[in-house]
């Protein structure tokens, strides 16, 4: 591992080089003289917590955002990237987090508006080019088929396609197995190694460090805003790339112990809900429990009934018909708006953190403000503003929320830090029911152990916590038990140490429907 290098002379030995790229936003330094150096072929890792600046450096080479200083080298030239459409001429493809296809149109009419309009007359030639490319690195698609009937790992095929289309020299991939089953993951690195040995240079975005060992050649990593060190992740540990991601004074691995709660608090018995969304998912019978003291942990790949769950759980959607197929204890709530849920002790973290969980352009006091009011905020129909400033700012540094003062509106703060504050403000408030949705998604290390702390803290002083999550590993070091969702159907349900990673991840494929799923009444409680 190393922390200070001399910059290599810009080269054709090089696909893509970076020299003392800067950027400066109103009261912060996103980038400070950032540098990072891929070879043709290479799998390069780009690591750091939230706020170090990773995506940023990222929107200047695909051309979103120009730097304040620095060049860009391409194959030795130096180049400027004025806008993603130069970015695709030079040959860089990108695969953001939040993948960007319309699901009403098909695979080959989203991957064609990406393209010149000369590759897109020929709507059969497009059609043989998809199936060819897609399963020449084994990512078989029907250019045919409508975007909402596919999977989200097939989605993430068709952005990946549609880069390879452009021939391609230099692939970025932000988070791209945050959405992804365990088996998914596996194919997406056989297709990131073929298109690697073919001389296509990757970079990848990820705070998965196990994942990060197993694929890249070698990484980068960035602490607020500066390259602190390169490394080797195959020669390293998760705990020493960590280290050189937070630095030494911020802990970077915990253990959890493991409980077997008390009585069930959360009584889910035979759900079903009809989703008005034509592309959403029905639940079918749904029955679990969440058991005060306990984490129950729900895996499962997104668009698999998670948003009809947590709107049914949290209150947004209204169970008219069956009040009781959701109870605290022996109170009925399915019939319950969220403000009455919220009265009898239920928090909610919602998987939207902008725009669901916090208003971008309020401020973090007034965040703080829309779920806190029970907290004591109000007096009389009034509003309290010393108490709400007084809440806001202890969520913010209870949680080490990265933000100047409570004043800074939600929409300046990184993923990581708004989530902070969001998973901060519910906790505050002592719920005897927390739902959270994807708590640590796209958050870093340092951030995610801090939530994992906050959580099982909750939990020891006997809330029942509920976590929807597509992060196994997530799962596994908090939750009690687990189950999984499936096309809105809920798979067995195990105490953790009773399962593994390969069992659940099955799970999230639907192989418990394979054989008969259990009864209502034995789930209840399971």
């Amino acid at each position: 591992m190393t922390i200070d290098i001399d910059l290599p002379p810009p080269s054709k030995d090089y696909r893509l080089q970076l020299q003392g790229i800067t950027k400066q936003y109103p009261g912060c330094l996103a980038n400070d003289r950032a540098h990072l150096n891929i070879r043709p072929g290479e799998v390069h890792a780009l690591l750091g917590e939230n706020g170090a600046g990773k995506s940023t450096l990222m929107k200047i080479i695909y051309g979103v955002t120009r730097p304040d200083a620095g060049v860009i080298y391409w194959e030795g030239e130096p180049v400027e990237i004025a806008d993603p459409a130069a970015a695709r001429r030079l040959g860089i493809g990108m695969v953001f987090q939040h993948f960007s296809l319309f699901e009403t149109l098909t695979v080959a009419e989203n991957i064609s508006l990406s393209l010149p309009k000369e590759q897109v007359r020929d709507r059969a030639a497009l059609s043989r080019r998809i199936s060819d490319v897609s399963s020449k690195y084994g990512m078989a698609l029907n250019p045919d088929r409508l975007v909402h009937t596919l999977s989200i790992g097939e989605r993430q095929r068709v952005e990946i396609v549609r880069c390879l289309l452009q021939d391609i020299k230099l692939l970025i991939l932000d988070e791209p197995t945050s959405v992804l089953t365990p088996q998914e993951v596996d194919q997406l690195f056989a297709t990131l190694r073929q298109l690697s040995q073919e001389g296509c240079s990757i970079l990848f975005i990820s705070h998965k460090l196990n994942e990060v060992r197993a694929l890249c050649d070698n990484a980068t990593i960035l602490r607020a805003g500066r390259v602190s060190g390169h490394c080797v992740p195959a020669e390293e540990t998760n705990h020493s790339i960590a280290r050189l991601m937070v630095g030494d004074d911020t802990p970077v691995h915990a253990e959890h112990e493991k409980t077997e709660g008390g009585e069930d608090y959360l009584i889910v018995d035979n759900l079903s809900v009809k989703t008005d969304d034509p592309f959403g998912v029905n639940l079918e019978s749904l029955s679990f429990t969440v058991k005060a003291g306990e984490i129950l942990g729900v895996a499962g790949v997104a668009g698999n009934g998670q948003e009809e769950l947590l709107a049914a759980l949290s209150g947004e959607t209204v169970v008219l018909d069956s009040p009781e197929a959701i109870r605290l204890l022996t109170q009925p709530v399915a019939a319950m708006t969220s403000g009455q849920r919220r009265k009898l002790g239920v928090g909610f973290v919602p998987e939207e953190r902008l725009g669901r969980g916090a208003v971008p352009d309020m401020s973090l006091k007034e965040n703080g403000l829309l779920t806190g009011y029970f907290q004591g905020l109000t007096k009389a129909g009034l509003i309290s503003m010393p108490a709400v400033r007084k809440f806001a700012e202890t969520v913010r540094t209870r949680f080490n929320v990265k933000a100047p003062n409570t004043e800074t509106h939600a929409k300046c703060l990184s993923g990581g830090n708004l989530q902070k504050f969001i998973i901060g403000r519910e906790i505050l408030q002592n719920p005897k029911l927390l739902i959270a949705a994807h708590p640590t998604w796209g958050v870093d290390v340092g951030a995610a152990l801090a939530i994992h702390k906050a959580l099982i803290e909750l939990r020891d002083r006997g809330a029942a916590i509920l976590v929807v999550s597509e992060d196994l590993d997530e799962l596994f070091a908090i939750s009690d038990r687990l189950c999984a969702l499936y096309v809105g159907k809920i798979s067995p349900i195990k105490a953790t140490r009773d399962t593994t990673i390969a069992e659940v991840g099955g799970w999230m494929g639907g192989d418990f429907l394979e054989s008969s799923q259990p009864a209502p009444k034995q789930a209840v409680g399971a």
